[in-house]
């Protein structure tokens, strides 16, 4: 398939939602000249007004919102569908039987890009690990195009992914799932780690874990996987990759080329021979989670050619990822930190084990069918008080907290981040923290998850 493909056509894009990645697809189409772009959405036009609004300037685009008419799907050249919309739903299926082509905005970006592609995935760490890549080469003076991290749409970024650049693209399993459909995989692939997540959307764990596998499936011998030695779901995963696996831990040295913390250094060999990274102390980033990004990208750098000393001045320069851990401000001796991109409880638990005492915590939220016990416990075990948001995840964690504590009542549920942010701040005195790191979805209260960042950043910023 060629770019010109489109010129001509009548293209149908399933989803435009409102995180850019729809408003991308829908300009790349428009600007290859796409005959008419049928936009299809559940969402009416006021929820949609922002990404309709970035748009205005088409004239090839035909709305359908509210609905969607099943000859969308059937009298049309192409369908391209929101990466958050299943194989299995009715639409995709009624044209997939009518015999017409579907791809997701990650696929046409394999298929068009003219540059390699690292590729990161993992239920967590993923985001932080494909930008301090992304970093680490261009510290290195290399051409890099960040692609997938963030709301920037994918396929905007396309024109940047020439023949002189190195693309990292962060890949949810979502997106993953179009590449099982084009049998592609990328030349080096990273998994960071593997846990229970979107369980709402895959009907079992296997099959979320079956996605997440197509970043290595369709790889060749002399290609790179990057892997997590100390993940069971990983290592369990990665037994049929036909590629070259490069194991990456934090409990200890490994067998072959790899990467590993021992002591207070973290350790690199390759070719057979060991040298020392970095000191622990050099590592920028909080929290032992974040060990585990920055062996992966180091890990992978050295797959991308690059030298113990360029890799040593990216990860030393690497200023962090918003909403992730992030440092907001300091309010009367208060320190306030943005982790809304925990959005599964393993995620924030790390984020509680991050500090040597005991945070304001706001959590909960939505609910992805995930398990809420071992949150409970650092809960109770890490925290010094506890906002929060209305949710079915929240009622699930409020269940797990007094099942081990039955008079356990050292919470309040709130229905705004404003709110949420008021109270914490009133629990805390000065030299305390206070974390948003919910370990839920954000559904209902959010937009999403960096809409939830944003009020936090908006709330603690109007204290």
């Amino acid at each position: 398939m060629q770019e010109s493909f489109f010129k001509g056509k009548r293209v149908t894009v399933f989803g435009l939602g409102i995180n850019m990645g729809g408003v991308g697809t829908v300009r790349f189409l428009a600007e290859h000249g796409a005959r008419e772009i049928i936009v299809t959405d559940i969402k009416g036009h006021d929820e949609l007004a922002s990404s309709i609004q970035q748009l205005a300037k088409y004239r090839t685009i035909t709305y359908v919102l509210g609905q969607h008419r099943p000859e969308d799907f059937t009298r049309t050249d192409m369908v391209i569908k929101n990466p958050g919309i299943p194989w299995t739903n009715e639409y995709v299926k009624l044209a997939e039987k009518a015999g017409v082509p579907i791809e997701m905005d990650s696929s046409l970006f394999f298929r068009f890009s003219k540059a390699p592609i690292i590729g990161v995935t993992g239920t967590k760490g993923k985001t932080t690990t494909a930008s301090l890549v992304a970093h680490i080469l261009e510290s290195a003076g290399r051409k890099t195009v960040a692609v997938g991290i963030g709301q920037t749409g994918v396929l905007s970024m396309l024109p940047k992914a020439t023949s002189d650049s190195t693309v990292v693209f962060e890949l949810s399993s979502w997106r993953l799932s179009a590449l099982g459909h084009m049998k592609r995989s990328p030349h080096i692939a990273i998994i960071t780690n593997l846990y229970p997540d979107h369980l709402n959307y895959y009907r079992t764990l296997p099959a979320y874990v079956d996605d997440k596998k197509q970043i290595f499936r369709y790889q060749h011998q002399h290609d790179v996987l990057v892997a997590n030695y100390d993940n069971e779901m990983v290592r369990d995963a990665v037994q049929d990759a036909p590629s070259e696996v490069i194991w990456f831990s934090k409990e200890g040295s490994i067998d072959g080329d790899g990467v590993w913390k021992e002591g207070s250094v973290l350790c690199v060999r390759r070719g057979g021979r060991q040298d020392v990274l970095l000191p622990l102390e050099k590592v920028p980033l909080p929290g032992e989670h974040n060990v585990d990004n920055v062996l992966a990208a180091t890990a992978a750098s050295l797959a991308a050619g690059l030298s113990i000393e360029q890799i040593r001045r990216g990860i030393e320069s690497f200023k962090g990822v918003s909403h992730r851990l992030a440092f907001v401000a300091e309010k009367r001796g208060v320190k306030y930190y943005d982790d809304t991109a925990a959005t599964i409880p393993e995620a924030a638990i790390a984020a509680l084990r991050s500090f040597d005492h005991q945070p304001i915590l706001i959590a909960g939220g939505s609910d992805k069918k995930l398990e809420f016990g071992a949150f409970a416990e650092e809960i109770i075990e890490r925290s010094k008080a506890l906002v929060l948001f209305r949710g079915e995840g929240t009622e699930k964690l409020i269940h797990e907290l007094r099942k081990r504590l039955p008079e356990y009542h050292s919470f309040t549920v709130v229905e705004s981040m404003g709110k949420a942010v008021e109270l914490a701040s009133r629990f805390a005195e000065s030299g305390d923290s206070v974390l948003l790191s919910p370990g839920a979805a954000s559904f209902g209260l959010f937009k999403n998850e960096f809409d939830r960042g944003e009020q936090f950043v908006a709330a603690v910023k109007r204290l």
